[in-house]
């Protein structure tokens, strides 16, 4: 919102993906170890959930998610 004076008394600002990226990555790392029994399908999908929590569009408009697990 701007005043009459042009001076901005309220703004919402939403970060660029790369600001958030580190903090992304360690989430997903502890989200889906909890997860690893889910078939993987469904585990992508929840991921894709976090992921969007912390920017709702990347997702679902690039397709970035690219999991892949590992049985060891």
């Amino acid at each position: 919102m701007i005043n009459a004076d042009g001076s901005i008394a309220e703004a919402k600002i939403v970060p660029p993906t790369s600001q958030n990226q580190r903090a992304i990555e360690a989430d997903l790392r502890e989200f889906a170890s909890d997860r690893l029994s889910l078939p993987e399908h469904e585990l992508g999908h929840e991921c894709e959930r976090l992921i969007r929590s912390f920017d709702p569009c990347i997702s679902c408009a690039t397709h970035f998610l690219d999991l892949r697990v590992r049985h060891t």
